[in-house]
Formats: structure tokens, sequence, C-alpha cells
């Protein structure tokens, strides 16, 4: 089976083609530059983008791949969540070359291909599935803090979510707060090198609450003052560096803290994490130790699969497919608030 995959749920246009579990082609346009003097997306700039980028993804993609579109089986594209507008580029082109090659489309949900994108692995990336095991799966991202309880492929609970700033929200914020480019997680990553992560003591929102949710506007608020009644702390490069290691190390602990707390509650033998902000050095150090020092076994993606591409809604939607799951409709609309819930029932999903 060969699928061709779109995303453009924000600021990435993204083009892939999987075929029998194997990621032939993962192109990624992105527009980190066209959005950086304005210290964060632009839905309007984003869709403009994805309009000029998308078809010569395509035609890049299927070149590369040596195939002609008919050769197609399937097509897949993010449905949501997402920016209304950039979602409604992918989405409909996505459709209407499904509908040209009178071939089934599947409209993916963005969080549930991060949940699975851990068991793709290797060069080329392929789905591992056959290695999964139950797992708690931490997804975090510039839009988006959850932690999900998966006990088989397609088959998940969400446990907790963020009720404020996602994780990578925080990040980027308190880089604004700092006068740091967008987009500003990995510069608080680069410059936490050599920082001391105890120079300032910054609030661990939730991290003893008994739940599984997540917070970080106080710490995000506690920034801002400390950058406010402070400025002599932070002005010079050795306070700055102490400043985004101190940030830095309360978000990670955070999610780690909780990750784990979870995985040994309900007894499950792995933790999985995907989403942007697991390219964080930190979190990624974190998150190996803390698990080797619990005994459970870590699985996080690729970095190159961490952030949005069309890799992991090519493998999600094969595996669906392979699965006997329905196509969506040709029509369906996109689901700009879509929330990670069990996958929908065979009915429903054509609607």
């Amino acid at each position: 089976m060969t699928v061709l995959a779109v995303e453009t749920s924000c600021d990435e246009t993204s083009v892939a083609i999987v075929s029998a579990g194997v990621v032939r082609i993962n192109l990624v346009a992105s527009q980190i530059q066209l959005h950086a003097e304005y210290g964060g997306v632009v839905p309007e700039l984003a869709t403009r983008a994805h309009l000029r980028n998308l078809p010569i993804l395509v035609r890049r993609a299927l070149a590369a791949a040596e195939i002609a579109a008919g050769d197609l089986d399937a097509v897949a594209a993010t449905r949501g969540p997402g920016l209304p507008s950039a979602l409604l580029v992918g989405l409909k082109a996505a459709q209407g070359l499904a509908f040209a090659l009178d071939r089934p489309f599947l409209g993916i949900h963005h969080h549930e291909a991060h949940l699975y994108s851990p068991w793709i692995a290797g060069q080329p990336p392929q789905a591992a599935f056959s290695a999964f095991e139950p797992n708690i799966a931490l997804i975090v991202s510039g839009g988006h803090t959850l932690l999900v309880r998966v006990d088989s492929v397609t088959q998940h609970q969400v446990l907790g979510a963020t009720i404020d700033d996602a994780a990578g929200e925080c990040f980027d914020k308190t880089a604004k707060l700092l006068g740091l480019p967008y987009p500003g997680g990995p510069e608080i990553d680069r410059l936490a090198v050599g920082g001391d992560p105890a120079a300032f003591a910054l609030p661990r929102p939730l991290l003893h609450a008994p739940n599984d949710d997540f917070s970080f506007s106080g710490l995000k608020t506690a920034v801002r003052y400390l950058v406010r009644d402070r400025p002599q702390a932070v002005a010079e490069p050795a306070g700055r560096r102490d400043l985004c290691a101190s940030i830095q190390a309360a978000i990670v602990e955070v999610l780690v803290a909780k990750s784990l707390r979870a995985a040994l509650r309900l007894g499950l033998p792995c933790v999985t994490a995907a989403g942007g902000v697991t390219c964080n050095r930190a979190l990624r150090q974190a998150l190996a130790e803390g698990c080797a020092q619990a005994g459970l076994r870590l699985q996080l993606a690729q970095p190159s699969l961490c952030t949005d591409n069309a890799a992991m809604i090519g493998i999600l939607a094969e595996q669906r497919l392979l699965a006997g799951a329905p196509s969506t409709a040709w029509d369906a609309d996109i689901e700009p608030a879509w929330t990670l819930a069990p996958p929908r029932s065979p009915a429903a999903q054509g609607a």
C-alpha cells in the first residue's frame, strides 16, 4: 500500500509518501524565518505559505519516490486540531486529490499521530509496531501538553492535559520576556548549557497535585515578575544563562515527574514522548535518567518526527487502512478543536 500524506496544522508544510510501513519521502517546508519577525505564528501568513508550498512539495515527493499520482492507493491529511485556515489548505487539497484519483481518503488526528510516532524508527523511518508495549505517552508541543495511557495501537485514554499554557508555549513566552528570538524553546535550550538550574527559585505548577494535569502560566508569570523586579540579575550573559537553565529545569521536572508517576501508578512498563518540545536536550536526558532509575523503558520519537511532519500522518493512516478503518468522507470538514479521544466508531469516521 502506498499513501501520500499531508500535514499543514500550523506553520510547517509537509508531504510524505509511505509504503508498507516505510517512510519513503518526508519533505518539510519550514516557516520559521517568515514568522520570526513577529515573535510567533501569524495564521494568515502561514496559510499563504501553505498555498505556495503544498503543490511544489507534492510534485517533489512523487518525483523523488519515482511514482505517479495514479500509483497511490490512498491519500491522508491532518484534519485537526490546529489553525483553521492552515488545516483547510492541506485537508481540502488532499481530499481533492483523493477524489480525482478515486482513492480512499483519511483525515488524521494530529496528536494521535504524535502518540504513535515513537514507534517509527530507523533510517529510512519505518513503523515498528511489533515492538509496541503499553505505555504512558507524553505529548508536549507549543500548543499542547498531554499525558495519555496507551494500552495498544490505536487504543488510548487521555489522563491529563494543560489547563492553561502548554510547555512549549511557556518556553516561547518566557524567551520573549528575555528578548530572545523566535522560536524561543530552542534558544532557551541553547543558552541553558553552562547555566545554573538552581540559580533562580521558580515554581513547579501542579507538580504535587493529585492529578495528571499540567499548568505553566504561573511559571511564565513568575519569570515576568523576576525580569521586571531584578533586571540586573539577568542583564549579563551569565545571569541570562542561569535564568534559561532555571526555566528549563522547572518545566522539565514537572513533565518528567508526572509522566513517571503515572506509569508507576498504573503499572505500565514504558514511557514514550513526542512533540516538538521533545527535541529539548534536557528533557530527553531527564526522561532517560528518570526511567532508568524507575525501571521503566523509554521510547522517544526521533527528532525529525517530533516536530510537525507528514510521515507520522502517513504511517497512522496506513495502519488504520490495513486494520479496515473506513474512509473519511471526501467533503468532511476540518476539526480545529478536535480533542484526542479513543478512535471513533466505523459509522462516525465517515461523517
